[in-house]
């Protein structure tokens, strides 16, 4: 098998600073896939534009946490889904929170509400994935977290974000935060797996988003060649690499501490010379549409 990536703009709709970025990566070929997030404010303006470039494959970020200080928002289901709320009346800061205390009854309620409140805006999803993770039970080893997701998943004959293999550097990965042994994802992926075939989801091969623990964190220009490294590491198969690109700007600066490093992968990914890279590596570039077809899952 040849060697296929998805590179996903995730956050979409999270704010404008994120819309601005998510669009132009899209118009200049920079990105294959976003994802947008249903309870923030600039939904709205990430639907319009998929809405009007029907080319480009825009799916839904499910999102059942709200990690920053002052900028939060909630469940779009309300007061159906109480075990998803914290103190402040937001969603739960952290995975592990959310994990200890959803109902499983009540997150497969909010994914299907943040589901069609997209689709009421017009918005033909091509794909689902999950904002920090916190729907695959990787922080507690609640997998009925992910099984739920993926039976959703099936429902809407929609692809998920989710590995069918786990390797030595996914776990060595600070963004993936895998904090449950090695053995026990071994002992059931297997599982997990057959449980997504038998709902025809198509899931990828292997996942690898960029790290942030390391000298790549410094400066831009290491940044820049580690990625390039990474990319020279994949093996055959579909990979999907992740990113979250923001225009710099006081927005994205208000709201988050790493705006830094959101400022820069939307200036990689922007640059012509990185998909020259990618495409020097042998690297196809696909979105999920692509992958939907290869596993045999497309009407």
């Amino acid at each position: 098998m040849d060697k296929y990536l998805i590179i996903n703009a995730d956050d979409f709709g999270m704010c404008h600073a994120h819309n601005q970025a998510t669009i132009d990566l899209f118009k200049c070929g920079g990105i294959t896939s976003a994802t947008i997030m249903a309870p923030c404010p600039w939904a709205f303006e990430a639907v319009k534009f998929a809405k009007a470039n029907p080319e480009f494959a825009v799916g839904v970020h499910l999102t059942t946490t709200s990690e920053w200080g002052t900028y939060r928002w909630a469940p779009v289901a309300g007061d159906k889904v109480p075990s998803l709320i914290d103190n402040e009346g937001f969603m739960h800061h952290e995975c592990d929170q959310f994990a200890a205390a959803a109902d499983i009854n009540e997150v497969a309620t909010e994914c299907v509400a943040q589901i069609e409140k997209l689709r009421a805006m017009g918005l033909e999803p091509s794909h689902f994935d999950n904002h920090m993770g916190s729907l695959y039970g990787v922080d507690t080893g609640r997998f009925e977290l992910l099984t739920t997701t993926l039976g959703i998943c099936g429902k809407y004959g929609m692809p998920f974000r989710m590995p069918t293999v786990f390797t030595d550097e996914m776990f060595g990965n600070d963004m993936l935060d895998i904090k449950i042994p090695k053995e026990m994802i071994d002992n059931l992926i297997g599982q997990l797996v057959a449980f997504g075939q038998q709902n025809k989801v198509a899931m990828l091969d292997y996942l690898m988003p960029g790290d942030w623990n390391g000298p790549q964190k410094d400066s831009y220009e290491n940044f820049r060649e580690y990625i390039y490294e990474l990319y020279r590491t994949f093996d055959n198969g579909v990979t999907e690499t992740y990113i979250h690109p923001a225009y710099e700007s006081d927005e994205i600066k208000a709201i988050s501490g790493s705006w830094q490093r959101r400022v820069w992968e939307y200036e990689l990914f922007k640059d012509p010379k990185t998909r020259q890279h990618i495409e020097s590596l042998g690297i196809k570039l696909i979105n999920y549409r692509d992958l939907n077809k290869m596993r045999g899952y497309a009407d």
